[in-house]
């Protein structure tokens, strides 16, 4: 069965720091393209950071230099740090994969596979 499973959201003050993770099964996500969404209230959902099978990662301009994609292979886990973090990055946040193979790209229409999401509160 194919799953990915997001933890670690919650409530956090500006400035703080959040750590998600999402847990795959089914496959083995060192062999995809996996990535980090999110959706504000009101707004589309948008590509936060993508990380290539071979480690490279990509981030919006938006949180360069604060949020951090990594994964670790032997647990089979994508993770997303958070540091510094402002009301504006309040969103449900949702992890995905590209099962296609393909070369990693922005795009949500070319991630065949999502979480739940998990709600990410950051308050002034």
């Amino acid at each position: 069965q194919v799953q990915l499973v997001e933890s670690g959201g919650g409530s956090v003050q500006a400035g703080g720091s959040l750590r998600l993770s999402c847990a795959a099964s089914g496959y083995n996500i060192s062999t995809y393209c996996m990535a980090w969404f999110r959706q504000a209230p009101g707004k589309e959902r948008e590509g936060v950071a993508r990380i290539t099978a071979t480690g490279g990662a990509l981030y919006a301009e938006s949180v360069q230099g604060r949020f951090t994609i990594s994964k670790d292979n032997a647990k089979n886990t994508l993770y997303l740090q958070m540091n510094s973090l402002k009301p504006e990055d309040t969103a449900i946040y949702y992890c995905a994969a590209d099962l296609s193979g393909r070369t990693c790209v922005a795009s949500e229409s070319a991630y065949t596979d999502w979480g739940q999401g998990t709600q990410v509160t950051v308050s002034s």
